[in-house]
């Protein structure tokens, strides 16, 4: 009788522990996420000698065209970026340092702005709804001209030759961001880069009269397609810098 007894209760434990270990299996395949492809543009780059060294600072737009710009520009330059998303001009200042390393660069081709003028919410939510009384740029124009200023100063001090690539539009419908607010920003960039002799790459106009065939839907990213027409710009800017 005792050995029953042992034997219901081994089964009884069994039903619920079985179950609970299935679930806690279950629960741990669902967290589990495929692994993404890595992005080819962040690829580490070694340089061919003899020829010259191309760095592109910028946010996701930037990001979107460093492949194409890569091949377009294979066998006449080692084309570089840093391995991160550039952010705003707050990002730069912090980082900036880091990303020129210690080689020499023959040109920078760089650009600051999607992310200052962004909208964040009071607990730093992003793309926060601009019309909210509580959300704010993620940097004020004044503070975007002030940080801009900054890195100017020392991205001359490396004595490339430098390319300011204007920010390009925010389209209707957009997300934790307004319309025109690039070309505010870009009039505030524009005034540095003159005052310092800064060659322009502007992806803005470029963009304005094509935006619904390149740019994606209410978004300020850009099709495949349309990241290939703006390294094309980007390539223009890097071969005249380079004498070509």
């Amino acid at each position: 009788m005792k050995t029953v007894r042992i034997a219901i209760l081994c089964l009884l434990t069994a039903a619920v522990v079985i179950p609970q270990r299935a679930s806690a299996d279950d629960a741990k395949k669902q967290k589990v996420r495929p692994q993404r492809k890595p992005n080819p543009a962040m690829a580490r780059i070694e340089d061919v000698a003899g020829l010259p060294r191309v760095l592109l600072i910028g946010d996701s737009i930037s990001i979107g065209y460093t492949v194409p710009v890569r091949e377009i520009l294979k066998g006449d330059a080692n084309v570089h970026r840093p391995l991160t998303n550039c952010g705003p001009t707050t990002k730069g200042v912090a980082e900036l340092e880091n990303w020129l390393g210690d080689g020499k660069w023959d040109v920078i081709h760089f650009n600051w702005g999607l992310h200052d003028l962004k909208y964040m919410g009071p607990q730093g939510q992003n793309l926060a709804d601009p019309k909210e009384k509580d959300s704010h740029q993620q940097v004020a124009i004044d503070a975007y001209k002030t940080n801009l200023q900054k890195l100017v100063a020392r991205l001359k001090k490396t004595k490339a030759k430098l390319i300011w690539r204007t920010t390009t539009p925010v389209p209707k419908g957009c997300k934790g961001r307004v319309v025109g607010d690039s070309a505010k920003y870009n009039a505030v960039a524009k005034k540095i880069m003159d005052e310092n002799n800064i060659a322009i790459d502007d992806q803005y106009t470029f963009c304005m009269d094509k935006l619904d065939k390149i740019q994606l839907p209410a978004n300020v990213h850009f099709s495949a397609s349309g990241s290939k027409e703006l390294a094309k710009q980007a390539v223009a800017s890097i071969q005249k810098a380079l004498g070509k």
